[in-house]
């Protein structure tokens, strides 16, 4: 793949991850709660407090779009976060049946997006004028 290529499907990629960060987040925990809520069964200020932080994540991500060479280090932010996130949440899955559905949501949705982000990343340095 030419690296005009990869720019042009990591803008792409970039905004599919972002609108579903900032808007699809939610409402996959109210549809697959078994698979994207961690504390199914009301109220959850968890669910709220992290549906914010990858809602806010979303934005930037659509931001980013725009110049992925000049947001180099929040792609790499969103791939090892989600390594990490999802990485935790696997092995949490583990801890009872009612958290195996996670393994198919939330915990395969984070590896997929980091290895789609990963796969697109700008490689090499970027040239600055001085």
């Amino acid at each position: 793949m030419t690296e005009a290529n990869r720019i042009k499907y990591l803008r792409i990629a970039l905004v599919l991850v972002g609108l579903t960060f900032t808007f699809g987040i939610w409402p996959l925990g109210i549809l697959w709660p078994s698979g994207w809520s961690w504390h199914a069964g009301g109220r959850s200020y968890y669910y709220e407090m992290i549906v914010t932080i990858y809602a806010t994540l979303g934005i930037f991500l659509i931001l980013a779009a725009r110049d992925p060479l000049a947001n180099r280090s929040l792609i790499w932010f969103t791939v090892w976060s989600s390594v990490a996130h999802g990485g935790v949440m696997a092995v949490q899955s583990f801890d009872g049946d009612h958290n195996m559905g996670h393994l198919a949501g939330d915990v395969l949705a984070l590896f997929a997006v980091a290895a789609v982000l990963a796969l697109l990343a700008p490689r090499g340095a970027r040239t600055v004028a001085r």
